[in-house]
């Protein structure tokens, strides 16, 4: 089925031009589980516990190239909407050299300063090896991770989602096949696990640009192209919430560790690991179906088709609120039978974790729906009101929920904070929705 971002969507049409981004997604969760899954079984839940801590500064970084994605993506869709497809590749262009200079010089800072930033995400003398051996060997692989992210979108804006399905799928099975290697054949321990998502990284950013250099049919080609300010400011700040939500979730994370460390020890740390795993592949779904109906709104808001906007805006809060309810029964039902798969081998370590993912399971009823309200501002070039979204969403009411919960319920208020959060940021898309209606007239 061929299907262009000037098409008008029905549901059979959103299934199949997001189902190579959803898919994408999945596949880029599940090699991440797949390091943790090899560490915690074969290494320890000390050094397991140790690449989670870090973890939150690593996607800091890489999500700066999300930013650049999303943001530009969002510029570049709207433009060719406009129908000025050469102006359009000139912004390609200048979005990805800038990736290469940024990835370069954040993997030079985040090399340097990983002990100190080890110690003050809260690592101890027995997780700080572990935390800068694993810390900067992937950081000397960031700038690859910022071009994975970046070409995700841009290949769904130049009408090629399966390309990246395609490369994902390499890319993942490339770091599955590693970890297998190295750390359960050569016992290279968190460096194996380190070297192998590295290696999956470079397969999934360095693929994608060797494609956009050769000559081919994609509606995005390189040209020369100089530094347009204005425009470089307007794809960050489109993407701006897409990074606040990574920076935000990296900090929470934090929050998380150090609030678990208090009231459950370094357990308490293995179990939240396990369930961020789960959690990514879910969340997963919502953001593989953003990056892939994101350039579809933005080419019609760029052409001014509002009848188009509605029917992309109500079929989709259709679809991911379906969603959302599907994924929190399966994760509920699944809470032991995933819980086992990392933390099987130690029972009180499994009983927590079984025990939080079955509270943490109702996050996901609305979180569908405020991660695509989020980015259908992106799309709609309004990063102010997606950026608002996203930092009350996954800064300010999980902060306030994490540090004030447990006070009243305990370890158990810890677990119950991300659902407190998602119900309070769904009234706050609400508002905005209803706000910025005449705007846009997508209702």
């Amino acid at each position: 089925m061929k299907i262009q971002l000037s098409s008008h969507f029905t549901y059979k049409k959103l299934f199949y031009f997001c189902l190579s981004p959803v898919i994408m997604m999945i596949f880029t969760s599940i090699y991440g589980v797949v390091d943790g899954f090899f560490v915690s079984n074969f290494v320890g839940k000390v050094p397991f516990a140790a690449i989670n801590l870090v973890m939150p500064f690593i996607m800091i970084l890489g999500g700066v190239g999300f930013m650049i994605g999303t943001g530009g993506s969002a510029l570049i869709a709207k433009t060719l909407g406009e129908d000025n497809p050469e102006l359009a590749n000139c912004y390609f262009t200048m979005l990805v050299k800038l990736t290469v200079v940024l990835g370069i010089l954040l993997s030079l800072i985040g090399i340097v300063f990983i002990r100190p930033i080890s110690y003050l995400l809260g690592a101890t003398d027995a997780m700080i090896d572990d935390c800068v051996i694993y810390g900067r060997t992937v950081l000397a692989f960031n700038t690859a991770f910022m071009l994975q992210n970046v070409f995700q979108t841009f290949l769904a804006a130049a009408e090629k989602p399966r390309l990246g399905l395609v490369v994902t799928a390499m890319a993942g099975i490339t770091n599955m096949i590693l970890d297998a290697l190295f750390i359960a054949v050569f016992h290279w321990g968190v460096a194996g696990a380190a070297i192998a998502t590295g290696i999956g990284q470079c397969v999934g950013g360095i693929l994608p640009l060797i494609y956009f250099l050769r000559p081919n049919s994609s509606r995005l080609q390189f040209r020369k192209s100089g530094i347009d300010g204005r425009a470089l400011l307007k794809a960050c700040a489109n993407g701006s919430s897409e990074l606040m939500s990574n920076i935000s979730s990296s900090l929470i994370s934090v929050i998380y560790n150090l609030q678990l460390i208090k009231f459950a020890g370094e357990n308490g740390v293995a179990a939240y690991g396990t369930i961020m795993y789960f959690q990514f592949i879910f969340i997963a779904i919502f953001i593989g179906y953003t990056i892939g109906t994101s350039p579809i709104i933005s080419y019609h808001y760029g052409a001014g088709n509002t009848g188009e906007l509605k029917n992309l805006l109500k079929k989709s809060m259709t679809l991911v609120g379906a969603a959302g309810i599907i994924m929190t029964v399966a994760a509920w039902v699944l809470a032991g039978p995933l819980s086992e798969i990392f933390v099987g081998y130690d029972r009180e370590l499994f009983d927590l974790t079984r025990h939080a993912f079955r509270i943490f399971a109702f996050s996901f009823l609305l979180a569908g729906v405020n991660i695509f309200s989020s980015a259908f501002f992106t799309a709609l070039n309004n990063g102010g009101v997606s950026a608002a979204i996203s930092f009350m969403r996954t800064l300010v009411f999980q902060i306030v929920s994490v540090l004030a919960l447990p006070v009243f319920f305990g370890l158990d208020g810890i677990w119950y904070s991300i659902t407190v959060a998602e119900v309070l940021a769904f009234c706050v898309a609400l508002i905005f929705l209803l706000l910025n209606r005449r705007k846009y007239h997508y209702a």
